[in-house]
């Protein structure tokens, strides 16, 4: 009856959106959504004009739109197209075209990795690349750079961490960079120092600037080919939408471009980066809430409060358990972060601020508390908390309190178990990537993976969310498991919750009539199959607007 009952409805729609173009219907299939907070279950979906028209049963859907195109899904099981909330698009992509070492669990074979991309590509001025985490090498200590020099020493390399909250120099990159005894640490940065003050190689946070300006800007034609890669990346994994955490505005003037070649085949959802000059040339217009058929929206800004945990930037309200004396760093006063939130939420921007630590996090708390106070009318902003990763007990009721969305990602408590309560302890722990902790008060939680800090595959990221465990099971009974999620849980966080916090909940995340058609078809059954599969699930199809984007070969 349910099935009928919907069915009239969307018929109704159909009647009164004087459809001219045939759709399709895509039937025989296992499909999943969510409608009013309930899973519902459906066989078959009719597509028009790239929207949701219906879903029902086989015999339903096919007998009323008769006169559509038809795909069979042959038993497949279908869902909403995945969401990630935040990532960074352009890092994924030019990570694939720089050298890659994530993932490398010791410091030798990171070197020969490194070695062998230089010998490959005698050309390149800089060496350059993403992944190195000291975490996983029996070491257990940052790198430096006469390492970096055993294996390149003519041509400067710098490689940031894997979260993005380090760098990692040879000799010849810090010589290029003018980096010696004299070089004072910037504000929100560190050049880690041996014993005589010398830089070993390794800058912290905004100390990285200091190499990085140095690094010849890539090509428009490296950047069309990263977003490129990048988007081939994100709908072979199921990935529709994503919330790009910080552009500038040579970033948004290729996507603008590419929406306008009809090139662009998964939504961004931007955020500004910071409130400084690249806030001022990109919000002279406002907010665009919506571009090219909302394949496109610039409607808020990401700001800094802090670093990360594991290099230990991020900021705490007391020490670090494992390195006595340091407690992290913030990048900004108060007063600073309450004056950049001001001027976004001022011209009419959601504003999502990276918050890892305690103090980090409490810092971003007290700046939306101090904008509720000076402007009332925040609600509807919905203004996030990326991260949120470790919040003391006392502050988590904040988010409800403030109407904040919690911006987190599974996969970073799954990554991190192995080094987190090292550096936090046994009590702060309790309220670090405690997911149940904010659902159980209301607060929203929008669910991505941060990558390419993290793998971009977000059935990783429901697979953490739900058993938090690595791939090979560990710990048995999950790591901290009372924080875990069910499997609607977690599918709601990425999916229509995701959506709620870029202000879209009205045009994706479900496949609900008027929505926009994008889904995807995958090898197995998300809400049947034993937990531990569920990272192994792979997309077969992925689909925007009614259009495949993206078809497993085979």
């Amino acid at each position: 009856m349910r099935f009928i009952l919907l069915l009239f409805s969307f018929l109704l729609f159909s009647a009164c959106s004087n459809q001219t173009d045939i759709g399709f219907v895509y039937h025989n299939v296992n499909g999943y959504t969510l409608m009013n907070s309930e899973l519902h279950q459906f066989e078959a979906l009719a597509v028009v004009d790239g929207k949701i028209l219906a879903t029902g049963t086989n015999e339903e859907i096919l007998d009323a739109f008769s006169d559509f195109a038809q795909f069979n899904g042959n038993g497949n099981t279908l869902l909403p197209g995945l969401i990630d909330a935040h990532a960074h698009v352009m890092g994924l992509g030019i990570q694939e075209l720089d050298v890659n070492v994530a993932g490398i669990e010791s410091l030798d074979e990171t070197l020969q990795v490194i070695e062998a991309f230089a010998a490959d590509h005698p050309d390149r001025e800089w060496i350059t690349g993403r992944g190195w985490n000291q975490v996983l090498w029996e070491e257990n200590e940052f790198p430096t750079a006469s390492d970096l020099d055993e294996v390149v020493s003519g041509r400067p390399v710098f490689l940031t961490r894997i979260d993005g909250h380090a760098g990692w120099a040879n000799s010849r990159a810090m010589e290029l960079a003018g980096i010696d005894q004299t070089t004072e640490d910037p504000t929100g940065g560190r050049i880690i120092r041996n014993d005589n003050g010398e830089a070993t190689g390794v800058f912290i946070d905004s100390a990285m600037n200091l190499i990085e300006t140095s690094i010849p800007e890539i090509t428009q034609e490296d950047r069309k080919e990263a977003l490129r890669l990048a988007m081939e990346e994100m709908s072979k994994h199921g990935l529709t939408s994503v919330h790009d955490a910080g552009i500038d505005q040579k970033t948004w003037n290729l996507y603008t471009q590419t929406a306008d070649n009809d090139e662009l085949i998964t939504r961004i959802y931007a955020m500004i980066s910071g409130t400084g000059n690249t806030f001022d040339a990109l919000s002279d217009n406002g907010p665009i809430n919506s571009y090219a058929d909302d394949m496109l929206a610039l409607r808020s800004v990401k700001l800094y409060s802090d670093g990360a945990l594991g290099s230990r930037g991020a900021a705490m309200l007391d020490d670090y358990s494992d390195d006595p004396g340091n407690r992290g760093l913030l990048f900004h006063n108060q007063e600073e972060m309450n004056q950049m939130l001001m001027k976004g939420a001022t011209q009419g921007y959601q504003m999502n601020v990276h918050a890892i630590g305690d103090a980090g996090n409490r810092q971003v708390l007290d700046g939306f508390e101090y904008l509720e106070n000076e402007r009332g009318d925040q609600e509807n902003f919905r203004h996030r908390i990326e991260h949120a990763q470790v919040v003391d007990l006392e502050d988590i009721p904040r988010f409800e309190e403030l109407n904040l969305i919690a911006s987190m990602q599974p996969t970073h408590a799954t990554s991190d178990m192995n080094m987190a309560e090292d550096r936090v302890g046994s009590e702060r722990i309790q309220g670090a990537y405690a997911w149940q902790e904010f659902l159980n008060q209301g607060t929203v939680i929008a669910a991505g993976s941060d990558f390419p800090v993290e793998d971009v595959n977000p059935f990783y990221g429901l697979y953490s969310a739900v058993t938090r465990k690595d791939h090979g099971g560990m710990p048995p009974g999950g790591w901290y498991s009372e924080q875990s999620l069910s499997r609607i849980e977690a599918l709601r966080a990425f999916t229509i919750d995701a959506a709620y916090a870029a202000h879209q909940d009205h045009l994706i995340g479900t496949l609900e009539p008027g929505k926009w058609a994008d889904f995807i078809v995958i090898d197995r059954d998300f809400f049947e199959v034993p937990a531990s599969e569920i990272w192994q699930t792979e997309v077969l199809e992925t689909w925007i607007a009614g259009e495949k984007v993206y078809q497993k070969e085979n």
